[in-house]
């Protein structure tokens, strides 16, 4: 990790500035399993506090059985609903559980694809969409060098960041994370972090 902020620190004077502000990365993993995509799939488009409580209410209803894809297929769409899951994530949470028992999504494979190959394989599952499957190769997989274009709170942070008179396009912000590779996940960690500044750097 030193490594990488010393490159960032070395190669982006506006990153070097923000990598000051917020201090040492604290990046938190999880494991690369079919409960973190689970999680994801839960979170997308809600708050924290949102996603918080309705995963929490899937977790006790589990109980000691916990998230796997046996115990999830052992909730009808209407337990699940019922949570504060939409008729879609529902859907995608059963989906899931399928691709991953019948080893169209092969938890195990995963850590040996590059990159580009663990994206596509994750997508294949009805639900994992990009911005899920990145999350997943930055937090789970610890991919050093995945770049989110599509995350709107990278986004917001680059403008920011760079003073910006818009949101950057993918194509500007995969111009601008130039000076970061290979480091693009610690970057996006730095600018998510930006978020919770009193102050804009």
């Amino acid at each position: 990790m030193k490594l990488a902020v010393a490159h960032l620190q070395a190669n982006d004077r506006r990153m070097a500035a923000l990598i000051e502000a917020v201090g040492p990365c604290r990046m938190r993993y999880s494991p690369a399993t079919y409960e973190t995509v689970a999680r994801s799939i839960v979170s997308q488009q809600l708050s924290n506090k949102a996603a918080s409580t309705i995963y929490g209410r899937l977790l006790d209803a589990l109980g000691s059985a916990g998230v796997t894809p046996h115990a999830v297929l052992k909730l009808s769409h209407d337990q699940l609903r019922s949570f504060g899951l939409s008729a879609a994530k529902s859907k995608y949470l059963h989906g899931l559980a399928h691709s991953t028992l019948d080893g169209t999504l092969d938890f195990n494979l995963l850590p040996k694809l590059s990159d580009d190959d663990a994206l596509a394989h994750l997508c294949q599952a009805k639900g994992v969409g990009v911005w899920t499957a990145q999350m997943f190769l930055i937090f789970a997989l610890r991919r050093r060098d995945i770049l989110p274009t599509g995350d709107a709170g990278v986004r917001g942070a680059m403008r920011t960041l760079y003073r910006l008179k818009e949101l950057p396009t993918p194509e500007e912000m995969v111009r601008r994370a130039r000076p970061w590779r290979p480091y693009a996940s610690i970057a996006s960690w730095y600018l998510w972090s930006s978020l919770e500044l009193k102050e804009p750097v």
